[in-house]
C-alpha cells in the first residue's frame, strides 16, 4: 500500500502554478523540480510521480523515462550554467541523507572547480548566488 499522507512530493504535484513550486517538467512517470534548498545554483531533482521509496519499485517504463530525464537535466544545466562537472545521485532513507524520506528522487547538482561546497561542511552555510525564481527562468526554456 502506498502511503502518501503528508508527503511533500505527493502534495506539490497538485499545484498548477509550476513556477510557484519550481516544477520545470511533468512527465508520465517523473517530474523535474528545482531543489528548494539547493547546494548550488540550478540544483535539480527528478521525482517519481507515484509514491515509491525504493529503486526496486521502479518499473521498466519509469526507468526509461528517468534516464531520459537525467540526460535532459544534464543538457539543460550545461546549457544554462556551463558547470565543470555534476553530482548525480539518490539519497535513500534518513541515514542516507534523504530530506524527503520514502518518496524516491534523484539529484542533479552542477559543480564548479573551487565552488563553495566546503562552506556546508565547515560552516553549515550554503552559498547560492541566484534566487530560485531566477534559476527557474534560466532553466525553463530547456524543458519546454
Amino acid at each position: 500500500m502506498e502511503m502518501t499522507d503528508g508527503c511533500l512530493f505527493c502534495e506539490i504535484q497538485k499545484e498548477e502554478d509550476e513556477a510557484l513550486v519550481g516544477i520545470l517538467l511533468r512527465g508520465k512517470h517523473w517530474f523535474v523540480i528545482l531543489n528548494s534548498f539547493p547546494y548550488t545554483n540550478g540544483h535539480l531533482m527528478i521525482v517519481a510521480n507515484r509514491h515509491i521509496g525504493s529503486l526496486g519499485d521502479i518499473t521498466p517504463g519509469e526507468g526509461a523515462e528517468l534516464v531520459e530525464y537525467l540526460a535532459l537535466c544534464e543538457k539543460a544545466l550545461e546549457g544554462a550554467y556551463s558547470p565543470d562537472g555534476m553530482n548525480i545521485g539518490v539519497n535513500k532513507g534518513a541515514s542516507g541523507g534523504a530530506g524527503i524520506v520514502g518518496h524516491i528522487h534523484f539529484h542533479v547538482v552542477p559543480r564548479w572547480t573551487g565552488d563553495t561546497n566546503f562552506m556546508t561542511a565547515l560552516a553549515e552555510t550554503r552559498v547560492v548566488s541566484e534566487e530560485l525564481e531566477g534559476s527557474w527562468k534560466r532553466l525553463h526554456p530547456y524543458f519546454e
